[in-house]
């Protein structure tokens, strides 16, 4: 029997790295700024009643053939290489592995993410993830955008949760991931999920993370940026998005893991006695 498996569920933009993802590459090769570019994506998701993400998409492979700008794979996993992370995310993975071995643990790292599958698998920490569920495109032969692939919004993402739960982790299967699995044959009990997030986007995971005995930890760069997470009591932690040695979130992810060794050690001693009880008679 291996080790449990512990999985870490991030989502990525303002959680992991310091701002969307697009934001330092992509925008500024279009000759606008940030605002600028999410004010047109607002104002098409308006006035066409589109989905956010949809329309950040849309926008996105529209500007890029304007422009000439290449969104094969390549290209984003280019960009993915630009974007920048809180102090502490680039040791962060290893200093968490290796605390989880330290308590007979096995760690995984994913990511749940509204942004760009691409750029974050060509990212300085891309190789870290076990897996990653995140928007992507549908490209014709010659490499050009013809179509979403995978569109994650706010309530999407909750579906990935139950495939990691599930283990059923391939985007073109459905069937199994909707039939009834026995608890005792998933790969990764609620119990053994943390999530870390930043905002609004997250609140659905975070809501039922926690309410199947998961974990929820809230990140923010100025504290007043998404204080409902803890007046709505959305979070297990709402913390400072600095992964450093020692600070609040490394501080919080030691107790979380504490904490679900600690039950599984229960767990497995009450079995064992019980187990032992039986045999006896």
């Amino acid at each position: 029997m291996g080790k449990p498996i512990i999985a870490l569920i991030y989502d990525f933009d303002n959680t992991l790295s310091t701002r969307d993802m697009q934001e330092f590459t992509f925008i500024p090769a279009l000759g606008m700024s940030p605002s600028e570019f999410w004010t047109n994506c607002d104002k098409l998701a308006q006035e066409n009643s589109m989905d956010h993400i949809l329309a950040y998409m849309l926008l996105m492979a529209k500007k890029a053939n304007e422009k000439g700008i290449d969104l094969s794979p390549e290209s984003l996993r280019k960009m993915g290489k630009d974007v920048q992370f809180f102090d502490g995310v680039d040791t962060w993975f290893k200093r968490v592995n290796d605390y989880g071995e330290s308590l007979g643990l096995e760690i995984r790292h994913y990511i749940i993410s509204c942004g760009l599958k691409y750029m974050i698998e060509g990212c300085d920490i891309g190789k870290e993830f076990y897996n990653i569920f995140a928007c992507d495109y549908l490209y014709d032969e010659n490499g050009k955008v013809i179509w979403p692939s995978v569109a994650i919004n706010y309530t999407s993402k909750t579906q990935f949760l139950y495939r990691i739960n599930k283990g059923v982790e391939d985007m073109g299967e459905h069937k199994k991931l909707n039939m009834y699995m026995p608890q005792n044959e998933r790969v990764v009990p609620f119990e053994n999920m943390i999530y870390i997030g930043d905002g609004l986007t997250d609140v659905p995971s975070m809501k039922l993370t926690r309410s199947r005995g998961g974990y929820a930890i809230g990140v923010y760069k100025y504290p007043a940026d998404a204080t409902y997470l803890v007046k709505e009591d959305r979070v297990d932690f709402y913390v400072a998005s600095d992964y450093t040695e020692g600070s609040e979130m490394d501080v919080a992810m030691k107790a979380i893991l504490n904490r679900i060794s600690a039950k599984i050690r229960f767990k497995e001693l009450s079995e064992s006695s019980y187990k032992s009880a039986i045999e006896k008679k």
